[in-house]
């Protein structure tokens, strides 16, 4: 009887234990949170010529570092109209002339002779932070023995660039590097105060993750931030938290996140562009059948009765570089830091929980977001369906960008080993790898896949 009853505590306990397993390696749904309202085209107006950002560097020493811009994708007027789209004059708290980066420094691409709002900005170059640390520093230097006013006016942004930057260089151009960006200022301001210190707060990890940049047009079908979906809460905190680089304290913060409500409702306005080449309809509706059926339980279905599922796919099924996610674990103290920081407050509060794999986001508008998965290292559409048309190491052109779309993607040239500014997807973060769901589709099963995503 014994015998029969400890046999039957094992097979209950194994079962329970087989439960638990298989419960957590399903796909997790997100729910939704309550999001702030607000009128879009305040929104536009405050991302494009707003002052969330009060330091820079002097206007005329920029004009002269940087040159003026003929280009003028926003028609801005004013001091704005001779400054390119990713940067905004704004006047610093003391009534000098800055120029600040803003948004559209990784939120906006010129895409075939056209800026596209919301498009990530691949073509941003992270790999050259350590000279523009040094350029910070020489410059701050300058201003504190030639003119003390103008040290005032870019005193914030000049401290926190030459103290950050080192430390958030790429291994390429095309990658970005806003999560490391988002370690090494909160690990200089008090998380109450928001006030800037010199000296680190706390220790910081040494890796720099790179990320592929997500379109702006998706958040409104997202309810989780951020490729790890560890953003909740109050999006627009999430949104406004560039505003750390300068941010004298809460109070500024407070005045910024005023305006980020309208910022929000800016984003949700915003579509995913058309593919404007001919598509072959007959292939893509072929293209629509597969990917209902093989591809709509994880990214959802598209059209007037489409529907987005909100799931974190966990890392045992998805199987990409997990280095992004994992940096979250080795870095709770950053994760303590924001649940605890003023940007819990109040009746909207935002918070991080971290998870072990990624969202499968939506993909409207997915033929313009090469390249893909989370870390851009796949230069093809192509390549996310087939897992052995992926270069192990390969680059692109940035001085004359080619589009290929029928691919589509970024046209680029694969080598046989590691070369010098070549994307080496052998490195760790920058692997390749996972999301092997379409290699079991047919050549021309993939083919008619990519002709219906075109339609997105």
């Amino acid at each position: 009887m014994k015998k029969t009853l400890i046999i039957f505590l094992l097979l209950a306990t194994c079962i329970s234990y087989l439960a638990f397993v298989a419960d957590f390696e399903k796909p997790v749904h997100i729910e939704p949170s309550v999001q702030r309202t607000g009128d879009a085209g305040k929104g536009y107006e405050y991302v494009v010529t707003g002052d969330y950002l009060k330091s820079g560097i002097p206007y005329n020493l920029f004009l002269k570092g940087f040159g003026s811009s003929n280009d003028n994708h926003l028609k801005r007027t004013g001091d704005n109209e001779k400054i390119s789209y990713e940067y905004t004059a704004v006047n610093a708290p003391n009534g000098e002339l800055v120029v600040a980066p803003n948004c559209m420094q990784c939120h906006a691409q010129v895409f075939d002779g056209k800026l596209v709002m919301g498009l990530g900005n691949t073509s941003i170059d992270f790999s050259q932070n350590k000279s523009v640390g040094r350029m910070a520093g020489n410059l701050y230097t300058m201003l504190s023995l030639l003119n003390p006013k103008q040290l005032q006016a870019s005193k914030s942004f000049l401290q926190a660039t030459r103290t950050i930057a080192p430390d958030m260089t790429t291994e390429v151009r095309g990658v970005n590097a806003a999560g490391r960006l988002a370690a090494l200022l909160v690990a200089h301001r008090d998380p109450q105060t928001l006030q800037w210190s010199s000296k680190p707060i706390m220790d910081i990890p040494k890796e720099v993750v790179p990320t592929d940049f997500p379109a702006w047009w998706l958040l409104k079908k997202k309810n989780a931030m951020f490729y790890n979906g560890y953003g909740r809460g109050d999006f627009s905190r999430f949104l406004m938290a560039s505003n750390l680089l300068t941010v004298s304290d809460s109070s500024e913060a407070r005045e910024v996140y005023g305006h980020f409500n309208d910022v929000l409702a800016y984003v949700y306005s915003l579509e995913a562009p058309k593919y404007d080449r001919p598509i072959d309809k007959e292939l893509a509706e072929s293209g629509q059948a597969l990917f209902n059926d093989n591809c709509s339980k994880c990214h959802g279905t598209y059209g007037e009765k489409g529907e987005y599922p909100n799931l974190l796919i966990p890392s045992n099924i998805i199987r990409t570089d997990s280095a992004l996610f994992k940096s979250n674990s080795s870095f709770p103290q950053f994760i303590d830091w924001f649940n605890k920081s003023w940007f819990t407050t109040g009746d909207n509060p935002a918070r991080l929980v971290p998870f072990d794999g990624y969202i499968a986001p939506p993909l409207d508008g997915i033929w313009i977001t090469a390249p893909y998965l989370h870390n851009g290292s796949v230069p093809t559409l192509e390549g996310v369906l087939n897992s052995k048309a992926r270069p192990a190491y390969w680059t692109r052109d940035f001085d004359k960008p080619e589009y290929d779309y029928a691919s589509p993607g970024w046209k680029y040239t694969a080598f046989d080993k590691p070369e010098r500014k070549a994307y080496n997807t052998t490195l760790p973060g920058y692997g390749n790898y996972g999301h092997y769901f379409g290699d079991k589709l047919t050549a021309t099963q993939r083919k008619a896949v990519i002709e219906y995503l075109k339609t997105l």
